[in-house]
């Protein structure tokens, strides 16, 4: 049961929200807020909610058609989201957007292979056809899960361009033939038994695809992207075979790892857009863990963990606009474990003292809140636990598995909260999933 003292901030907080009306103009004051930021985030309190997925993509053609933003980078491996940058630029074989999305193949595979972000990529196609976009929006990941599938990309380039240097990288990469497609046995080994690693091997051939795109490749234009995808991939290779090494050796964070890598290779894309002679604007999708700015977390002040969050805002300071995503009750797509079957779960009424109860309070079925400064930042000083949905869902373990204690104005500058939101909807959807999970009963105060 809410205290006094929240139920008279949740009265405040409702004289300040911006309510969501489900129209056009829903985002205006939001848009007016990120002003002239060059980098948007847009988080999302799960991987798996239709209503966060569907209004990051209403803002992101929003900032793409007004405030001509040209990126859209994702949580994502980079091979896959390429094929969709293609598809959206009217390249490539694949034809719908549906087939374009194929390569995501790897568990969880519904965070990309959904409803809403075909959608989305039609509409990105569509707008690259019309006169005003010209074909200028480009679709990037940012994740460094995908070891071979980068390797093979990495190849496949250097086969059609230079078949010398394209043997010294199979020469190179053959360090891995041990281990097949089995990343994480490729950890393990190096990392726990004592197995040299492939690391030489890795750092060689990103300087060898760094110096081939600073030599031999054009710097605008089609073979300057093709150039560029193909150093980014030999890039993903080099920090995945750390990354996959960190995960049993322990010395280096792995969390921080995969959000260094998301950092750097934004930083390399925008350099590559850079090159047209323009600042790149970009807008980057992602967990509220990812995006929303560590420091502000236990993760941050008590693990010592960063996130891309953090040091976007550490480089690009005002520029960047960091924009959270909360909801109180529902369904969510998610798995009981790691590669398990997707699920419609139940999720469970936020706990009272969390963000998300005191938002529930507020009595909107959806509203912006403006944090970077003014009244509801001042309202929200204090620290509150705040949830966190990723692939895997533990209602019987929420508190633990599920919450975290946060400073919400120095986390985002921005919060958008549905109140009551459903499971974002999976391009497979087998017997499972459309049984969903019947509604748990609640014991009373809890």
């Amino acid at each position: 049961m809410a205290s006094t003292t929240d139920h008279a901030l949740a009265g405040h907080l409702r004289r300040l929200a911006v309510p969501l009306l489900g129209e056009a103009s829903d985002h205006d004051a939001l848009l007016e807020q990120i002003g002239d930021a060059r980098f948007v985030l847009l988080g999302e309190a799960s991987h798996g909610t239709h209503e966060f997925y569907r209004e990051r993509a209403r803002i992101t053609q929003r900032l793409i058609a007004e405030k001509g933003f040209e990126a859209v980078a994702v949580e994502a491996d980079w091979p896959d989201a390429w094929r969709v940058n293609r598809f959206v630029r009217g390249l490539g074989d694949d034809e719908f957007a549906s087939d374009a999305l194929d390569g995501f193949r790897r568990f969880p595979t519904w965070m990309w292979r959904n409803t809403d972000v075909v959608n989305f990529v039609d509409w990105l196609r569509d707008w690259n056809a019309g006169p005003v976009g010209g074909g200028q929006v480009g679709f990037y990941g940012l994740d460094l899960y995908s070891l071979n599938a980068s390797m093979a990309a990495v190849l496949h380039y250097l086969d059609r361009v230079d078949p010398d240097a394209a043997a010294r990288a199979r020469a190179r990469y053959a360090c891995f033939d041990a281990y097949g497609e089995d990343s994480q046995a490729y950890g393990m080994m190096t990392g726990l038994r004592g197995v040299a690693s492939c690391e030489e091997e890795v750092i060689a051939q990103l300087l060898e695809m760094q110096r081939h795109r600073l030599v031999q490749a054009p710097h605008t234009g089609a073979q300057a992207d093709e150039a560029f995808q193909a150093e980014q991939n030999a890039r993903l290779v080099r920090n995945a075979e750390r990354y996959y090494r960190s995960l049993y050796l322990g010395e280096v964070s792995s969390w921080n790892l995969r959000d260094g890598h998301m950092m750097e290779t934004l930083v390399a894309l925008v350099a590559h857009l850079e090159q047209q002679g323009r600042p790149a604007k970009v807008v980057l999708w992602a967990h509220n863990s990812h995006l929303g700015d560590a420091r502000a977390t236990e993760m941050g002040g008590q693990r010592g963990e960063l996130n891309i969050g953090q040091l976007v805002r550490e480089r690009y300071g005002d520029d960047a606009f960091l924009v959270g995503f909360t909801t109180h009750a529902g369904t969510v797509t998610a798995a009981d474990d790691w590669d398990a079957p997707a699920r419609r779960r139940q999720v469970r009424p936020a706990r009272n003292d969390s963000f998300e109860g005191l938002f529930h309070a507020v009595g909107l079925p959806g509203f912006l809140l403006p944090l970077r400064e003014g009244e509801a930042a001042a309202a929200l000083r204090a620290p509150r636990l705040e949830r966190a949905i990723g692939v895997i869902y533990r209602p019987q373990s929420e508190r633990q598995s599920h919450y975290f204690h946060a400073l919400l104005p120095r986390q985002f500058d921005a919060v958008l909260h549905f109140d009551e939101t459903r499971a974002v909807e999976p391009l497979e959807r087998d017997v499972q999933w459309q049984a969903g999970e019947a509604p748990e009963t609640y014991p009373s105060g809890m």
